[in-house]
Formats: C-alpha cells, structure tokens, sequence
C-alpha cells in the first residue's frame, strides 16, 4: 500500500510517512495535481463556486494519458457520497460529476450507488484536521444490494474517488467502509493539499 504522489514529477512515488507508519485501507492512493495557488486551485474553484466545468475538464484532458495508465475498462468508480440534503441543495454531485469524466475518458465504469453516506455531517471544509477524522468516522455505509455486481476476483479494481484530498479522513474512512464489506479499494482525487504525509 502506498500513496502514489503522481504528478507533478518532484514529489516521489512510494509510501509517505504516515502510511509507512500505520497503513492506510486503500490499497493505493492517486492524486493528479497538488493544490495550491494557479491554474489548478482556479479551475476547482470555478468549479464548484461558480459552477463551470472548463478549467477541471481541461485538467482531466491533459492528464489523459496518466489517466489511463491508472484506469481500464475493468475499473469501478465509486464517488465519495454526499449527504443527500447537501446535494439536493448545491444541485450537483462533483465527484459524481467527476466519475463520469474519468470514464468518459477511459472506459472505466461507475456506480453511485454501492457507497453511501449516513446520516448528516457537518461540512469537512468547516473543521481542524482532527475534527475533521472524527466527523467522518461513521459517515459510510455499503449497500448490500449492489454487493454481488462486485467481482474482484474477475479483475474488477475498485476506486473510491473524490476531487480534493486534504487531510486523507474521507478517503481512509471510504475505504475502510468497503474492506469491511469485502473489497479492496484504491483512492483518487483529481487534487491533494500540498504538504500533507
């Protein structure tokens, strides 16, 4: 298990210190772009405040090629859920949003419906780093009707995806949702916080 800090070229591939020192339940994390000040923070921003989409897709057209060299078509996208009263509010679901893109773009496939959110948190954008882990602790469930469509030993990589990476709590407890029901997940997000081991 490793976090494969992908792109840009100067930060090493290979297992960060808070993963050499207590695994993750990922089995491997991407992460596309760091997060920070330009061109990247901008198109998230235009994104999810504004509602456009441009400057997120024309990050994904760029990152095509190493697009797919993480995903086929025998990968199985699950966005990280939203809590329902959220997305009926905001009108969208970005990582949903998201999943759709990447499969566009490599074939993979998407289900928004085996990972779920319970209950109601509060925005994690709202919370300190460690409030932020203790949020989320119980905030997924797997619904078991969608269990048997899941195959792994078919060759089916399962990916839990998600647009921004801050502290690692939403990826970790996603994850650890899905290997207690029996599947090995990795973890994607299109951008991660710089800074973060």
């Amino acid at each position: 298990m490793h976090c494969g800090r992908v792109m840009p070229e100067h930060l090493s591939p290979g297992p960060c210190g808070s993963c050499l020192r207590r695994p993750p339940p990922q089995s491997v994390t991407h992460s596309l772009y760091l997060y920070r000040d330009g061109p990247v923070r901008n198109a998230i921003l235009d994104w999810k405040l504004q509602g456009s989409d441009a400057g997120v897709l024309w990050l994904l057209d760029r990152a095509t090629p190493r697009l797919n060299n993480i995903f086929d078509p025998q990968s199985l996208l699950l966005p990280v859920p939203m809590p329902l009263s959220r997305m009926r509010h905001a009108g969208r679901h970005h990582a949903a949003d998201l999943c759709r893109a990447i499969s566009n773009r490599t074939g993979a496939a998407f289900d928004w419906q085996l990972l779920r959110r319970t209950g109601e948190q509060q925005r994690q954008s709202s919370l300190n780093g460690r409030a932020r882990w203790k949020n989320l602790c119980k905030a997924f469930s797997v619904d078991s009707d969608h269990l048997p469509a899941i195959q792994q030993g078919d060759g089916i990589q399962v990916w839990v995806v998600d647009d921004i990476m801050t502290t690692g709590a939403t990826m970790h407890y996603a994850c650890r949702t899905l290997r207690r029901a029996g599947i090995t997940a990795g973890a994607f997000s299109l951008t991660r916080l710089a800074g973060r081991d």
